[in-house]
């Protein structure tokens, strides 16, 4: 009866050291990084308070002629790609830029997580912060009366583009941060992300460039995402594969250049 009592209680007790599920740790890897981006301030600057600012100011000011229709039609769509560009390419290069400075990269390395893990939680968590943004943002726009007329159909599109888009952009943050110095990262990554605002259709609409420079303009992932989205929640037209396609070739080419040249040391 002793040893009975004894091999139960030793059983209930028995530690079983192992890693855990995948899934787990990638939700748990996950569920961090979103913590972590939601408590630096400069991701709050960079992901939330300029987009909103930017809505608000040039929808409710006419310092920017945006064309026929009320302002807030027109940046919104752009506003909205802004935002995708904030979080997958500006906030995660210079993030992972510093990561892999100080090892951090390298010390999750050492544990269970794999490489694939580590990336599927940063994505996640990207398209966590993603949700945030889009629905802040849409809030904001609602209340300054914007009045999308794509349906469901045209949401169902804008979501297909922002999660394209999303990937194209997380690639070219690896590229840019596994392959440059942490300060060179922040400062490229800051650079980028000034010249994609201005030269992206996000609150100028391109055909207000120079001729020549349209079709260049036309081809960068921010453009295409705006364009598209603008295609997706109003008027309709073909950009929409346009953008498609755009994106699609900025993501193949990223993630072939980054799974080539990022170094996790």
């Amino acid at each position: 009866m002793t040893n009975t009592q004894s091999h139960s209680a030793t059983s209930m007790f028995v530690p079983a050291p192992g890693a855990a599920p995948l899934w787990r740790m990638v939700a748990s890897q996950a569920s961090m990084e979103v913590r972590i981006m939601l408590r630096n301030g400069e991701q709050i600057l960079l992901t939330l308070v300029i987009p909103v600012l930017l809505l608000v100011g040039f929808s409710t000011t006419s310092v920017l002629g945006t064309g026929p229709g009320a302002r807030v039609e027109f940046l919104t769509p752009g506003i909205l790609a802004l935002a995708v560009m904030s979080t997958a390419f500006t906030g995660q290069a210079i993030g992972t830029g510093f990561e892999r400075r100080y090892g951090v990269l390298k010390r999750l390395g050492a544990t269970p997580l794999p490489r694939f893990g580590l990336l599927a939680a940063k994505t996640l968590a990207i398209l966590g912060i993603e949700l945030i943004q889009i629905g802040v943002l849409c809030v904001t726009a609602f209340l300054l009366g914007w009045t999308p007329s794509g349906g469901i159909t045209g949401l169902c599109y804008a979501a297909a583009l922002v999660l394209l888009a999303t990937a194209a952009f997380s690639s070219l943050a690896l590229l840019l941060a596994g392959t440059l110095r942490a300060e060179a990262t922040l400062a490229a990554a800051n650079l980028v992300y000034v010249l994609l605002l201005g030269l992206g259709g996000v609150i100028l609409p391109v055909h207000r460039f120079p001729a020549s420079a349209q079709p260049l303009l036309e081809l960068l992932p921010i453009t295409a995402l705006t364009e598209g989205l603008r295609a997706a929640l109003g008027n309709g037209g073909t950009s929409f594969l346009t953008s498609l396609g755009v994106l699609g070739a900025w993501g193949l080419l990223g993630s072939l250049l980054a799974s080539r040249f990022f170094r996790w040391e």
